[in-house]
């Protein structure tokens, strides 16, 4: 799922649109909306919310919102978009084709930096292990990266996790031989022996470890809230339909409600969507921290760590300034609109 990038200007996002390849998943670029018919009774307006969606396991309960039409049951009409390459939907709501995306904080923060106006409203989840740096037979630490080839999708979330590492070890992005690869590309490319060691998500990650003697070095589970993943709209159609955004995060929720109390038929069509089997898809249940209302209400709070959404943001953007990956540090003064999770909140207690 995955899944997901970090800070680049503007140009080079349209440089990356142009690499992206697609993968096996034949529901490549496919729009569907609920089940063809109009939008409910209900909805307000034209109404309909272009959502866009990728691989990623935090993301696919917004399939299970639209097979147990739990949209419709918030009076919502929603064309839900699936891209298979997950930094196509990063451009496409860039683009503003779409209205809204599910995409992590540093692709939020990049989009900002290259001159769009995005909001995020809602935290999904924190990755806390379903991002992975996997190596080949013969690589034990991260000092041993140092001149091999290794893949990643460049301006995603796992370069991202794979620059964390690096530093961490004492190492530069020169110390290794980069291969920039669509994510469902980088994966195939390890499993072939291409490449030594490959930054993906999940469910890439199952891909990867096909490869005989393969194991994960390091995950995103040793950078707790470095990669946190958002419901994010262009501020255009918050402005503009602020009703709408509240009808969505209160879907979001209803929709993790339903999961709770029908977990095996959402499991099913999760791992459907993902392309993967049942029990694939629950061995990702650990790596993927799905953030309750209480959780989100404090990741909107002020805060001296990376459970604060706001410093997370300052840590992101300077950290990929230092690198290089971004020239200039973005204003993220009006980036975090927590008025829909309080609305949310305020309701849910009265009932």
């Amino acid at each position: 799922m995955k899944f997901r990038s970090l800070l680049l200007s503007a140009g080079l996002f349209l440089v990356s649109l142009a690499l992206i390849v697609s993968c096996s998943n034949p529901a490549s670029q496919m729009s569907t909306q609920s089940d063809g018919s109009p939008p409910p009774s209900g909805s307000t307006g034209s109404a309909t919310v272009r959502l866009g969606f990728s691989a990623w396991p935090g993301w696919f309960p917004w399939q299970v919102a639209q097979d147990e039409k739990v949209f419709e049951q918030n009076k919502l009409s929603v064309d839900l978009k699936w891209f298979d390459g997950y930094l196509e939907s990063i451009n496409t709501l860039t683009a503003g084709q779409i209205d809204a995306n599910s995409q992590t904080l540093n692709d939020t923060i990049s989009a900002v930096a290259g001159g769009a106006d995005q909001v995020v409203v809602l935290v999904n989840d924190n990755s806390t292990g379903n991002d992975k740096i996997i190596v080949r037979e013969g690589i034990n630490s991260i000092a041993d990266l140092k001149g091999k080839k290794v893949a990643a999708e460049e301006g995603t979330v796992d370069h991202f996790l794979l620059l964390l590492g690096l530093r961490k070890a004492g190492l530069s992005p020169k110390d290794i031989n980069f291969q920039p690869l669509e994510t469902g590309k980088a994966a195939a490319a390890f499993v072939a022996g291409q490449v030594d060691a490959v930054g993906v998500f999940a469910p890439f990650t199952t891909q990867a470890l096909k490869r005989p003697k393969s194991k994960e070095l390091f995950s995103s589970k040793e950078f707790p809230g470095a990669i946190p993943d958002h419901l994010v709209f262009t501020r255009k159609f918050v402005d503009a339909h602020p009703d709408r955004v509240q009808s969505m995060v209160d879907a979001w929720f209803a929709t993790q409600d339903y999961i709770k109390t029908n977990s095996d038929k959402a499991i099913e069509i999760m791992a459907k969507r993902g392309g993967v089997s049942v029990a694939e898809y629950k061995d990702y249940a650990g790596g993927t921290k799905i953030f309750t209302v209480e959780e989100n209400l404090k990741a909107f709070q002020p805060g001296k760590d990376m459970t604060s959404l706001m410093f997370a943001a300052q840590e992101m953007s300077r950290f990929l300034t230092d690198v290089g990956l971004a020239k200039t540090k973005p204003d993220l003064v009006k980036l975090f609109d927590d008025r829909f999770v309080k609305a949310y909140a305020a309701k849910a207690k009265k009932a």
